[in-house]
C-alpha cells in the first residue's frame, strides 16, 4: 500500500465522458450521472482501508447531496486480478450491502482513471452544473480510522457550496488514500 495525497484542485477542468458498466447491469455515461447542480465523481474500491473508513459517510453524504441537485457516481479502477476483493462480483456485493444510492462502475481498462488523473482511493472530483471541476479534496479528517462523528464534512460542505454558487471553496485540504492498483 502506497499512501498518496491528491493534488490541488484544477479549477474549471472539464469532466471526462465515459461509458462504463455498473453493478446494476447498465452502461453509464457522464451525462446519465450528472445532477442539475453538479456531479461528484468518486474513485473508490472495496479493499482500501481509507475507503473502508468512510464508506458509510460516502453513502450518507451522497444521499444528502441529492437534495441540492448534486448526483454522484463511484468508479473502481483497481486491477482485480491482483486485488480480488475489488472484483466486479464483490463490487456488486458491497453496493448492495451498503445500499449505494449512486452508480458503482468498473473501469476495467483503467483509462477513465488515467483521464481523470485519479491517483488514489478515495479520490473525489466535484463538478458544478457545467461539469467544471470545483473540488478535489478530502471527505473529512478520516484516514485509515474514521474521524469523530462531529468532524467537519469538507466534501459535503464544498459540494453544497458548488450547488448553491457554482464555485467550490478556494481552500481545500488534499485527500489521502491508497494508490490506484495499476495493471
Amino acid at each position: 500500500m502506497v499512501l498518496l495525497a491528491t493534488p490541488i484542485c484544477d479549477f474549471g477542468k472539464k469532466a471526462v465522458d465515459f461509458s462504463l458498466p455498473g453493478v446494476d447491469g447498465r452502461i453509464w455515461s457522464l451525462e446519465q450521472c450528472r445532477g442539475k447542480n453538479g456531479l461528484l465523481v468518486l474513485f473508490i474500491c472495496n479493499h482500501c482501508p481509507y475507503v473502508k473508513a468512510v464508506q458509510e459517510r460516502i453513502v450518507r453524504d451522497t444521499l444528502e447531496l441529492k437534495q441540492f441537485g448534486i448526483e454522484s457516481v463511484a468508479i473502481m479502477s483497481n486491477d482485480p486480478a491482483e486485488y480480488p476483493e475489488d472484483s466486479f462480483g464483490n463490487m456488486k456485493l458491497l453496493a448492495s450491502r451498503l445500499d449505494f444510492g449512486f452508480p458503482y462502475l468498473f473501469d476495467e481498462t483503467q483509462q477513465i482513471a488515467k483521464q481523470y488523473d485519479a491517483i488514489c482511493t478515495p479520490d473525489f472530483f466535484g463538478y458544478n452544473s457545467h461539469l467544471e471541476l470545483q473540488y478535489r479534496g478530502r471527505l473529512d479528517a478520516s484516514r485509515k480510522e474514521t474521524a469523530p462523528a462531529d468532524a467537519y464534512r469538507d466534501l459535503f460542505e464544498a459540494m453544497k457550496q458548488v450547488a448553491e454558487t457554482g464555485k467550490g471553496p478556494q481552500q481545500q485540504i488534499s485527500g489521502v488514500g491508497c494508490s490506484i492498483k495499476w495493471k
